[in-house]
């Protein structure tokens, strides 16, 4: 195991009714006036936003409004919050929903502070020192952004999806969550969250570090936990404790309890945010067509984590030959994703005909001539897997 430091201050607000606390949770980390961050229409549809700003009112903390954050956000959105928040002196982010939300808020939050261009801290010319606080209303279990400190954004300018790790600034002072809130979610929203959240585990598992059982052990039993939830949403989505499981490993797969001590992988999400930049899909279901088109790659050149994986979530059996049993491990993996309503190639993402140059190219090009841990994949390989991908 490697040496490590984990820090993880976000205080999670969990269970039935926990919005009523919002306010209460503002005002203990010292919010004065807010930025309320959202999406479409669905907070506002189902009176939660209403919801909110009464608490706040009552409260007495001031606070503006900044809705319309699209999935995949971009960066206009984010100039706008940033030029929203300094002319309205807020002090406090408050995004309602789920990752896109979430992640815009993010950018803002560390971009208010900022005397240059928020997006210098994408392409590495500058790093974020300080942002506003900022806490989340869950309502999207997925991208796990309420308990981590990254932030992901699309460049409208040349489409270049890039992120922010920074959890000594970025992470959030506190999550309310609670499951009651995802009933209404769509099936396919919900199956796009989970996988997003099993893929957020996985890339911190295929890692080639030594003497990591306690942390394999905990991405196994999590990854098996999510798809015996998830089977189970199928047949009954208001199911409270399913979703409440559901929701909790959302967030656990992406604050960095599944990844201590290992070196992580994310290739599969380097080769998914191409796909998500240039065809506007889902990252979730992105995520369903590139990871078992990475592990099927991976069978034929590092198998040995593949087949444990095969072996401990999807219950194959043990054998000395190795790639047969990761092949299999990807073949379990995509029925799953079947069951729960995903796609897992590139034709029933809804893309006929991939521009694999096109995403070869800027994959390269944004994240240079090698990505990933577990195997270093040049253009070579990492054409090979967005061809398994449209097979």
């Amino acid at each position: 195991m490697n040496n490590f430091i984990f820090y993880s201050p976000t205080e999670f607000v969990f269970g039935k009714g926990t919005e009523a606390r919002t306010a209460e949770m503002v005002a203990k980390f010292h919010g004065t006036k807010v930025l309320i961050v959202y999406g479409g229409g669905s907070a506002v549809k189902s009176g939660l936003l209403g919801r909110i700003k009464g608490l706040l009112d009552e409260a007495h903390i001031a606070h503006v409004e900044l809705g319309g954050v699209q999935p995949n956000p971009t960066d206009p959105k984010v100039y706008e919050g940033i030029e929203l928040g300094r002319r309205e002196k807020v002090d406090f982010l408050l995004p309602i929903g789920g990752g896109s939300v979430i992640d815009t808020a993010k950018a803002i939050a560390c971009g208010i502070p900022y005397e240059g261009d928020f997006w210098d801290f994408f392409i590495g010319k500058a790093v974020p020192e300080k942002a506003l606080r900022l806490g989340v209303v869950l309502t999207i279990p997925a991208a796990g952004s309420e308990g981590s400190g990254n932030t992901v954004i699309t460049k409208v300018d040349g489409l270049r999806k890039l992120s922010v790790r920074t959890p000594e600034v970025l992470r959030p002072a506190f999550a309310i969550m609670n499951p009651e809130l995802t009933f209404t979610l769509p099936a396919w929203q919900t199956a796009c969250g989970i996988t997003d959240m099993m893929a957020h585990i996985m890339e911190r598992y295929f890692s080639n570090t030594e003497d990591v059982d306690v942390p394999d052990r905990m991405c196994e039993g999590t990854l098996k936990g999510i798809v015996a939830e998830a089977l189970r949403l199928v047949k009954e989505p208001h199911n409270y404790g399913a979703r409440a499981n559901i929701m909790w490993a959302g967030t656990i797969a992406h604050n960095g309890t599944c990844g201590v001590g290992c070196e992580e992988d994310w290739a599969s999400h380097f080769l998914e945010h191409e796909i998500s930049a240039v065809y506007d899909v889902s990252h979730g279901a992105g995520l369903a067509v590139v990871f078992p088109a990475w592990l099927t790659y991976m069978a034929e050149h590092h198998a040995k984590k593949v087949a444990q994986f095969a072996n401990r979530v999807w219950d194959v059996p043990e054998s000395d030959d190795k790639r047969a049993m990761a092949l299999e491990g990807a073949a379990r993996m995509k029925a799953f994703l079947h069951e729960i309503g995903m796609p897992t190639t590139f034709k029933e993402l809804g893309i006929e005909r991939p521009d694999i140059d096109l995403l070869v190219r800027k994959l390269h090009e944004n994240k240079g001539e090698l990505v990933g841990n577990y195997v270093r994949l040049d253009r070579r390989a990492t054409r090979e897997i967005y061809e398994i991908a449209n097979s």
